[in-house]
């Protein structure tokens, strides 16, 4: 069978016959050896029935959710190709026929743009048309460099083989991102086709919950792109605190009528340890994501991962805890002189430096040893794989 036409469908009995006449008849219409596939949610209204009188098959999906139906009908779904789209006749499935052809011509994934093809009046509530699609769609193509302009859109295309060695699991709305950013990392080739979508037929509200499931996408992109939430944020506040600290340590600043001095310089060198936990965060999420199969192998990574292993973690975090630890002898020397007595604020200007030093080598030192554990299984798979000499290579016997 080529091609499977999937859709989706909680309490759709208003529209579901329509929208699957209408793939029945693009199907016959072209000549294509293929199926409509209703994946039910736990209807209540009768859309099962309706659907099979219609000439579709039907499944019972038993786990609640968006994504978890669409999960269910990939699995079952008899195409190489597969079209999904919502049930509640918002979307054209006479007019498949560009996405037919991107599949049949090699590509992987072919993604409806609604902004490109139009949206009819009141199809889209404002909010989703010029702030939530708009914003979400323009951080996954910075985050991942992705091809797709309409991250959304629920008119996709796909062969079937490629998406499900994906392991796509999002059982909610964010399956749509899910999809879009794994193809994107995977390489797998997407194209973009202008679809149009319209009103909706129903009479019922949407299963869409605007704000809920826009932090889910969000959530998604920002999980999924360990350089976006830890590495930038971490660097930038890293070098900006680093900046301000050695600023601040020969003495108070004065920028115009305002000074900085030592609760500048606390805050700066605060600022140090959280942006460097950030990083040490994007190494550590990295790995473990990439050792969980989450996300693809990344040469830069696993060469800074090479370069950092425990031996040089030991070494770079011990000669800065020594460091510190000098520094926090002299304090506490200084403080002798004194005899243990009252110290004058400046003395501040050792004590946090030292204190900054001990914290960030302790953090080296474990944060190596903690990748070291997260490569332990790789490295011993390496260690264990068979070793082929040059004199076992021989060729075949004929």
């Amino acid at each position: 069978m080529e091609l499977t036409i999937l859709m989706p469908c909680l309490n759709e009995a208003e529209t579901v016959k329509t929208c699957v006449e209408k793939a029945e008849g693009y199907l016959r219409a072209n000549g294509i050896d293929g199926e409509v596939l209703i994946a039910d949610n736990g209807s209540t209204d009768g859309s099962q029935a309706l659907a099979a009188a219609a000439g579709a098959r039907v499944i019972h999906v038993p786990q609640r959710g968006y994504g978890a139906a669409l999960l269910h009908g990939i699995r079952a779904a008899r195409g190489k190709y597969v079209i999904m789209g919502d049930a509640d006749d918002s979307y054209d499935f006479t007019a498949l026929g560009p996405f037919v052809d991107k599949l049949r011509s090699g590509y992987d994934l072919v993604m409806g743009n609604r902004f490109r093809g139009g949206i009819a009046p009141n199809a889209m509530p404002a909010l989703h048309r010029y702030l939530g699609n708009p914003v979400l769609s323009g951080l996954g193509r910075l985050f991942f460099k992705s091809p797709v302009g309409d991250f959304h859109c629920w008119l996709t295309a796909f062969r079937r083989e490629p998406v499900l060695r994906l392991n796509l699991s999002s059982p909610g709305m964010e399956f749509a991102s899910e999809m879009v950013v794994k193809a994107t990392l995977n390489g797998l080739r997407i194209a973009e086709v202008p679809t149009t979508l319209s009103p909706d037929g129903r009479s019922r509200p949407p299963h869409l919950r605007s704000w809920r499931d826009g932090w889910r996408h969000l959530r998604f992109l920002l999980f999924f792109s360990p350089t976006w939430l830890f590495f930038y944020p971490g660097l930038a506040l890293l070098l900006a605190s680093a900046a301000a600290a050695i600023w601040l340590l020969p003495g108070e600043r004065s920028v115009g009528d305002v000074t900085f001095d030592l609760n500048t310089l606390i805050f700066a060198t605060g600022g140090i340890v959280c942006g460097f936990q950030a990083v040490v965060f994007y190494m550590l999420a990295k790995a473990y994501a990439m050792r969980s199969g989450l996300l693809p192998r990344d040469r830069v990574v696993e060469r800074l991962r090479t370069m950092f292993r425990f031996e040089t973690g030991l070494i770079v975090g011990g000669s800065m805890f020594a460091v510190g630890l000098g520094l926090a002898a002299y304090a506490v020397g200084a403080w002798g002189s004194r005899s243990f007595g009252p110290l004058p604020l400046s003395s501040l200007r050792i004590v946090v430096p030292s204190v900054m030093l001990l914290m960030v080598g302790l953090q080296i030192a474990f944060a190596s040893a903690l990748l070291g554990i997260l490569h332990l299984e790789q490295d011993n798979a390496e260690a264990d794989a068979p070793v082929v000499s040059l004199s076992d290579a021989r060729p075949p016997t004929l």
